[in-house]
């Protein structure tokens, strides 16, 4: 069986820009660790928006998601209270809506590693002081 694990922007426009200084090694960690992914539809749209400077890597990205399995966790009206606490308790870093979205569905899912190219994941704390460990150290 393989482990579900999450997946933020990062690593992923990293895996479809060529030029992303992260590119050779998130691709190499990826093909090397499978994993079923699991995303939120806020990192989706990073992600497209990242990429619009070509169409046609934009649509390969929309593809590899729907090959590759990415389950796009729902975030939804019931999960706007807990969005309102994590941006108050970490508005010094500030936490971004996507890395809010990914706390929320590791929280939803009980997933507690982190594909990210970011260090917030080792600030970001679950309830009872967990931490969502990034497998990825780039």
């Amino acid at each position: 069986m393989i482990d579900s694990v999450l997946i933020d922007a990062g690593p992923l426009i990293a895996l479809f820009d060529s030029s992303d200084k992260h590119h050779r090694k998130i691709k190499s960690f990826l093909k090397s660790n499978p994993f079923k992914y699991v995303s939120t539809i806020a990192v989706f749209t990073e992600v497209s928006h990242m990429l619009d400077f070509n169409t046609a890597v934009q649509r390969d990205f929309y593809e590899w998601v729907m090959y590759k399995g990415v389950i796009i966790s729902d975030i939804n009206q019931n999960d706007l209270l807990r969005l309102i606490e994590l941006t108050d308790k970490y508005s010094s870093l500030p936490m971004d809506f996507a890395d809010a979205t990914l706390v929320i569905t590791a929280e939803k899912t009980g997933i507690r590693r982190i594909i990210s190219i970011d260090r917030d994941f080792d600030i970001y704390r679950l309830p009872g002081k967990e931490q969502i460990k990034n497998v990825f150290k780039g």
